[in-house]
């Protein structure tokens, strides 16, 4: 399809998940990206584990990426939502038609993304910190902090969370909120008290929250919230030893099923201390006229979600759909805004009410939707490539 578009160059600043599906878009999009990455090497061995949803997958699709990601994660036919004490409140197994939810190391997708873009002729730059833009009437220049610049048509801040270009389009724009839990994952063995469906996602709702699965050799992985109403940093989290934040755990599930089984079999070893569970709040600006942001940048919803990845690919397409059709990137960047704002917000809100179950606000018998009405309207979500903007 023909790019109508003045724009015909970018750059791309962050090179986690986000930075390489947007370029893998723009180039579809017959724009030509560069992406630049503050660290001064791939972030191979970062994070812990997320899911990428059907919708994501159907973005990943867009751009060739979704069978990269396929070889490296594991099949989720579907979710079991429990209480506490072990009473199922639903089973869901997914929507016909669609492909079913992947579970993997951020690591992984990371791997898979990055190689995936540098096959198909992106160059993906380290070492390259952005601190400034320049802003004129015919492109943008990044000035990053080894004294280096580059100009383009337009920016994109894929940058996450704590965005640097978040902050230079408008100074006084939103912090991460904090989701009033820290986040904690482990592998365990497993036993009776596992799933026997490998991959088969559990959510187990009360006092504490528990999420698990069975990988294919059997173990257990699992994923938990301790409450606490002041925040730490990441780093606070890690300087405590793993052996203090499993003892503590363990007392806050004694009781839960199989909270305490799975967490009393977890080694310190392998505890993943994530660290606080945060989440983007309206961001009001969004973009001016040559710089726009993308993903966790501006619309990073809590892991409640299970979306974070899987809305940041979406966005990629649907910004290089945008791009490609308006004749401005000032009017690009609107479009994207308008068809991007309303999903994503509704998407956080719908992750603080399970924020709140996390933190054992919610009782034994959270009250939720069913999973069908939880979600269909966001995994059957598909953007068709070929069709105007």
């Amino acid at each position: 399809m023909t790019n109508t578009t003045e724009v015909r160059t970018a750059l791309v600043i962050g090179g986690g998940i986000a930075g390489p599906v947007t370029a893998l878009a723009l180039a579809k999009a017959g724009i030509e990206a560069t992406v630049f990455e503050g660290r001064p090497e791939a972030a191979d061995g970062v994070g812990a584990m997320l899911s990428i949803a059907p919708n994501g997958l159907n973005a990943l699709a867009v751009v060739g990426a979704d069978e990269a990601v396929r070889k490296v994660g594991q099949p989720v036919p579907g979710v079991v939502m429990r209480t506490g004490t072990g009473h199922v409140l639903a089973d869901f197994h997914g929507f016909p038609g669609l492909p079913e939810t992947l579970a993997l190391a951020r690591a992984d997708l990371f791997r898979a993304l990055a190689d995936h873009a540098i096959a198909g002729g992106i160059d993906i730059r380290y070492g390259k910190r952005l601190v400034g833009v320049v802003e004129k009437a015919d492109g943008v220049t990044a000035e990053f902090a080894d004294g280096t610049t580059a100009t383009a048509d337009i920016l994109i801040g894929a940058d996450g969370i704590r965005s640097t270009v978040r902050k230079l389009i408008d100074p006084g724009a939103p912090e991460p909120g904090y989701g009033g839990v820290l986040s904690f994952g482990g592998i365990a063995d497993g036993g009776p008290d596992a799933p026997s469906e490998p991959g088969m996602m559990s959510f187990a709702f009360g006092r504490a929250f528990l999420g698990f699965w069975t990988l294919p050799d059997g173990r257990v992985v699992w994923f938990g919230s301790l409450p606490r109403e002041e925040p730490m940093t990441s780093a606070e989290v890690r300087e405590v030893p793993n052996e203090d934040w499993l003892a503590r755990l363990r007392e806050l599930y004694t009781g839960h099923v199989p909270g305490e089984a799975l967490i009393g079999r977890t080694a310190p070893e392998d505890l993943m201390a994530v660290g606080p569970m945060e989440f983007m709040p309206d961001v009001p600006t969004w973009h001016t006229d040559r710089i726009v942001l993308l993903g966790d940048a501006v619309h990073a919803p809590s892991s409640s979600s299970g979306q974070g990845a899987s809305l940041a690919a979406e966005s990629a397409v649907e910004l290089a759909r945008c791009l490609r059709d308006r004749p401005t990137a000032a009017e690009a960047f609107a479009a994207y805004e308008a068809l991007r704002r309303p999903r994503v917000e509704a998407i956080t809100g719908d992750a603080q009410g399970k924020n709140k179950a996390k933190a054992g606000k919610a009782g034994d018998k959270p009250s939720f939707p069913t999973p069908e009405q939880m979600f269909a309207h966001v995994h059957k979500f598909q953007i068709d490539w070929d069709s105007r903007i």
